[in-house]
């Protein structure tokens, strides 16, 4: 296949039943754009060629990267030999054959990934690692600039999402009208930056015991929120600021969007921010505080009618749901709205098309739809696509071509086509390895030759153990510094007979220690995966961090128990959210066979009213007929003249009839639409509950000091 370059275009592939190429204009992103299909559809595929696309024309780009995939923008290979499959492949021979007859296929060879390489600057960020370039989030506390004080909205949409990520990281699910640890962090917050004083959280934890002012409302602080209970929330920020993990967050260079967007010399870059090591308390709390420096950015550029840059999100289930309000959504849906004014295009993906706002998406003016799962996927990016079009789009004829897409094949709706069309995506100039592990991040940024972070750890031997401590290593093929956590490995059971549930489950979990030595098991993460990695002696030439000096061996094994019991849950499950939809599945159908009804009456209204003019014009026309053309005017005439009267009168009846039916319809459309929103609401809480594990039950395998490098 061949293809000629276009300037402002991007190739993404050709259409199905056709060698004409696909391309795109750039232009179009202005108004974003969504792309869903189901996990094996080819949507990184897709994702990654209109990031090479716009990287290819030098438009800077920024990634959020929930998975470690798009870090295989920097797996790009020239020279398309063994040698540079080698590290990432066991079979070097063969994969490089099959990449590079996969990209002559499509018209393109190493010199077009040469040119991808010399157009843009490809870097990888780790937030809270040092495995790619870290970021320090510290910025996020600062005081808007001057010049955006004045908009008191943005002012007030970032001080909400800033509270509520920072007590989402505490565990705090906090509603911003009801949460008094919410109202107050958000007062604190606005009364600095209305100041333009910085803030960072050691200064916000000293102003949550002692508030810069005397009222919230029309209460005395002290009554709203009395000191002892102000007391509890500032240790529990204390513990976060003390934590070792927290350490990582203020390394690195500045969360700066200009600098994520190009270099010091002018060069764009291509910034992918990986998150897949956080956990989703962390990947909230990050995706928040960067979206609201994206804004910030945002607002001080100059309106332009080109593309200016571009973000693209690879999976957004979770940070923008239909009903409920994470930190994340206020400032993804103003995003939505107003980016397109300053040339920032903004990309959103999902494998999830059943738990997004499709009102906020209505944004979007492009969407590529790839396969889906069930025929529920279907239904809703449908519905969702309705919304987007104000209902002008033939529901059958989209729904017959999305069944059609498959593996690398989508669908693409634009409002600058007229039809959708169905295309096939071109071979990535980039090897698609799969998601990257941070080892192999770290491997790939000390290659682009990016400065790390200048701090170094401090250099000690092996501290001793308290007495009664075990300790376990992650394994290293070299010297590594290592600093210490705590394993915790139990076996759990769920039982809940309503719901049908009885369940054991193995939990490994990895917490971090606070400054007197006991662990934060309310924070930990998750990690099965670490147990095939676990050494019983550390790597020869290594260092380690001090220990904690209230380090006892009494607070490991009971703080887990504990934690494990309150922590610890299990989701209702399919069969409880089954047994909602049922239930509103039962109460929909009802409405709509009385808004079928309340049609079908509306139909034959309609048709008699019309049937009446009809008749009562032609018996109207008949006696005046007979009058023109000289007729005498006999008894029956004037008779037949009353009853053309009488008929008359009886139309306005059905006229009321037939608008009494139309306020029915109306009724149920919107019965209906509530039903819908009530489900999705139980459906979200539901999913919300969870079951906790028998107490009795609590077997613990394992508790330890982990060395980690």
């Amino acid at each position: 296949m061949k293809f000629i370059e276009k300037s402002g275009a991007f190739y993404l592939g050709k259409k199905v039943g056709s060698d004409e190429p696909l391309f795109y204009d750039s232009k179009n992103l202005m108004t974003h754009a969504l792309c869903v299909g189901m996990t094996g559809s080819g949507k990184t595929g897709l994702g990654i060629g209109l990031i090479e696309e716009a990287s290819l024309t030098k438009i800077p780009s920024i990634l959020i990267d929930p998975k470690g995939d798009l870090a295989n923008l920097l797996l790009t290979f020239p020279d398309l030999s063994p040698e540079e499959f080698k590290p990432w492949t066991d079979d070097p021979e063969k994969v490089a054959k099959t990449w590079k007859e996969g990209l002559a296929k499509w018209g393109e060879d190493g010199e077009r990934i040469k040119r991808l390489k010399d157009s843009v600057e490809m870097v990888i960020y780790t937030p809270a690692s040092q495995s790619g370039i870290p970021l320090s989030i510290l910025s996020s506390f600062k005081a808007p600039p001057k010049e955006l004080l004045s908009d008191k909205e943005a002012i007030r949409d970032r001080v909400l999402s800033v509270a509520s990520s920072v007590l989402g990281l505490l565990g705090i699910s906090a509603d911003p009208i009801k949460s008094r640890e919410h109202i107050l962090i958000s007062t604190l917050l606005d009364n600095a930056w209305v100041h333009a004083k910085d803030l960072d959280i050691a200064t916000l934890i000293e102003q949550v015991q002692k508030p810069p002012f005397d009222k919230i409302g029309a209460l005395d602080i002290d009554t709203f929120f009395p000191p002892k209970e102000r007391m509890v929330l500032s240790i529990s920020l204390n513990n976060l600021l003390a934590s070792p993990g927290f350490k990582a967050w203020v390394e690195g260079e500045p969360l700066d969007i200009q600098n994520l967007l190009y270099t010091k010399e002018g060069k764009p870059k291509c910034s992918i921010l990986s998150i897949a090591h956080l956990s989703d308390k962390e990947r909230m709390f990050f995706v928040t505080l960067f979206l609201n420096e994206l804004l910030i950015w945002l607002r001080r550029q100059s309106g332009t009618s080109s593309l200016r840059a571009l973000f693209y999100m690879d999976e957004i289930f979770g940070y923008f749901p239909p009903t409920s309000m994470p930190p994340s959504k206020i400032p993804m849906l103003t995003l939505l709205k107003q980016a397109r004014a300053f040339g920032l295009g903004v990309v959103l993906s999902t494998q999830n098309p059943v738990d997004l706002d499709y009102k906020g998406l209505a944004n979007c003016g492009t969407w590529f739809i790839g396969k889906l799962q069930t025929e529920r996927d279907r239904a809703r990016v449908l519905e969702g696509l309705n919304i987007a079009s104000n209902g002008d789009l033939s529901s059958k004829e989209l729904d017959k071509m999305i069944a059609s897409t498959g593996n690398r094949i989508f669908l693409q709706r634009s409002i600058y086509a007229k039809e959708p069309i169905l295309f096939e995506t071109r071979w990535t100039l980039s090897y698609l390895r799969g998601p990257l592990t941070l080892p192999q991040i770290a491997s790939l940024t000390k290659k682009t030759g990016e400065r790390l972070s200048p701090k170094e750890p401090p250099k000690a031997a092996k501290p001793l153990l308290p007495p009664g401590i075990q300790e376990i290593f992650v394994k290293s093929e070299t010297s590594v510094h290592y600093r210490p956590y705590v394993l915790g490995l139990a076996k759990l059971h769920f039982v809940d007979a309503k719901n049908k549930i009885d369940v054991w489950k193995d939990v490994c979990l990895i917490a971090s220690l606070d400054s007197d030595g006991v662990p934060l098991w309310d924070q930990a993460k998750e990690d099965p995966a670490i147990k095939d990695r676990l050494d019983k002696t550390p790597q020869s030439g290594s260092t380690f961090d001090s220990l904690p000096s209230g380090l006892k061996s009494s607070n490991l094994e009971k703080t887990f128990a504990t934690a494990l019991y309150q922590n610890q849950t299990l989701s209702a499950g399919e069969e409880a959210i089954k047994k909602v939809r049922e239930k509103y599945d039962q109460k929909i159908a009802l409405v709509n066979e009385r808004l079928k009804r309340a049609q079908e009456k509306l139909s034959q209204k309609k048709q008699k009213v019309w049937w009446q003019i009809a008749d009562t014009l032609a018996s109207f026309g008949s006696a005046i007929l007979g009058v023109l053309v000289g007729k005498k005017v006999t008894k029956g005439a004037i008779n037949q003249t009353g009853t053309s009267l009488r008929r008359a009168g009886r139309i306005g009846k059905e006229h009321q009839d037939a608008a009494s039916a139309e306020e029915d319809i109306q009724t149920y459309q919107q019965q209906i639409e509530d039903l819908e929103d009530q489900e999705q609401q139980e459906i979200e809480e539901t999913k919300n509950q969870g079951v906790r594990p028998r107490k009795s039950d609590i077997s613990i395998d394992k508790v330890a000091l982990l060395w980690m490098p």
